[in-house]
């Protein structure tokens, strides 16, 4: 049987420890922007896209502003807690990014979309 491409694989050396990082996958044939961060053994993804202003998150390509520990939209000023993807504060509050499926696998991370 061939690989499941509905799921992307991340390795570990792209997500160094305590980083947020952007990444560019492929599931499902698709492109997606996600963006990540790890924290031991555990894996957090979710798409680079702001859910107020439907804009990349990161102001360019992998670089992101933070304020206090929080992501922080560069188009509005929204901020997100990176540990559930909830937005705090600014235009948005209330909504969250959305995340991606992380289980773990032999060599990293499986990712795929979260279920709806």
């Amino acid at each position: 049987m061939g690989q499941d491409v509905s799921e992307a694989l991340i390795e570990p050396a792209t997500v160094p420890e305590g980083v947020l990082v952007s990444l560019e996958l492929e599931i499902g044939g698709e492109p997606v922007s996600a963006l990540a961060l790890r924290r031991g053994e555990a894996l957090q993804v979710w798409h680079n896209v702001c859910p107020h202003a439907g804009r990349r998150l990161d102001y360019a390509p992998g670089k992101f502003l933070m304020h206090g520990g929080r992501l922080v939209c560069a188009a509005h000023g929204a901020q997100f807690s990176l540990d559930d993807g909830a937005c705090v504060d600014g235009p948005g509050r209330g909504g969250r990014l959305a995340p991606l499926e992380v289980s773990p696998a032999a060599n990293g991370w499986k990712v795929r979309q979260a279920a709806s």
